[in-house]
């Protein structure tokens, strides 16, 4: 195809738009909402992942040791605790501390304690492990390293975090399945709808001699135009709903804190590849439609 002939389809497809000006605003807010559902869907699903991965780091296993241990021992056990695959982050907690804080919660037994033979606290090492899955078979492990005494690790809670992540992830997938499958749909419909407008043009152009490509590739570019518009503006209204709905939680941060909403995804880091997500999405999805919808229109 010679360049004019291409640069006289761009500007025939683009100049269609604000012809036909009703069908391209019915597609372009179609679009829009489209992009903007599946937009706050995932983002959403990413801050759902964030918040359940700060949940689970509070997740700590305690590792008690016996008696009064040399450092020498205390550096093994430590070193040993880092060399666990599951590990994530560990914090010592020593005798003299975990005594001191107990001094400290009952002040009015305070003289009791001075007549202790001998401090009963353990040391007590906090480990923060990367998998909640597997956080009893790590507990485990902890148990067989030489000097300790006791483990105890939350499994129930474990547990019950892993299925709630495993649930919202099925939940999540499944939300975005069906808002594109739907959004697909809808876009189907309305540029069909566009283009059935318009089948007297093309049955014009098919019986002077048009080839397929020559009647598609304005509508293609016509859709892929709308789509472009659309991702743009989605972008500005995922922007503005998402940060409203952040601010939300910031308004009280004591309150969300607890529940690790405190690191969910600002808006800034991600704005460009929503940006770029949103247009190249729309473009797609207004391109292909536009493609399917004129299939039956061009067999004359």
């Amino acid at each position: 195809m010679r360049m004019s002939n291409f640069n006289y389809l761009v500007r025939r497809g683009i100049g269609s738009v604000f012809k036909n000006a009703m069908m391209s605003v019915a597609s372009f807010f179609v679009l829009l909402v489209s992009l903007l559902l599946i937009g706050l869907s995932v983002l959403v699903a990413m801050d759902i992942g964030i918040v359940m991965s700060n949940i689970e780091e509070k997740n700590e296993i305690l590792v008690y040791v016996n008696g009064d241990l040399d450092q020498k021992t205390l550096n093994h056990i430590t070193d040993a605790i880092k060399n666990n695959p599951n590990y994530l982050n560990v914090i010592f907690y020593s005798k003299e501390e975990a005594f001191e804080d107990e001094k400290a919660k009952h002040t009015d037994m305070a003289e009791l304690y001075e007549y202790l033979p001998r401090n009963p606290m353990p040391h007590t090492f906090r480990v923060t492990v990367k998998d909640i899955s597997i956080i009893s078979e790590t507990a485990d492990e902890f148990t067989t390293i030489e000097g300790v005494e006791k483990v105890t690790a939350p499994l129930d809670f474990a547990s019950a975090l892993v299925d709630i992540r495993s649930t919202l992830a099925v939940i999540a997938g499944a939300i975005l399945v069906v808002m594109i499958a739907t959004s697909i749909i809808i876009i189907y419909n309305a540029i069909r709808s566009s283009v059935y407008a318009r089948k007297q043009e093309i049955n014009i152009m098919k019986v002077v001699g048009a080839t397929n490509a020559f009647v598609k590739i304005p509508f293609f570019i016509e859709g892929m135009f709308i789509g472009v518009l659309a991702g743009a503006a989605s972008w500005l209204v995922t922007k503005i709903t998402y940060e409203a709905i952040v601010q939300l939680f910031r308004d009280d941060i004591t309150i969300w804190r607890i529940f690790g909403l405190v690191d969910i995804i600002p808006f800034d880091t991600v704005t460009w590849y929503v940006l770029a997500a949103n247009c190249v999405l729309g473009a797609l999805l207004g391109a292909v439609g536009t493609i399917i919808s004129t299939g039956k229109y061009v067999k004359v």
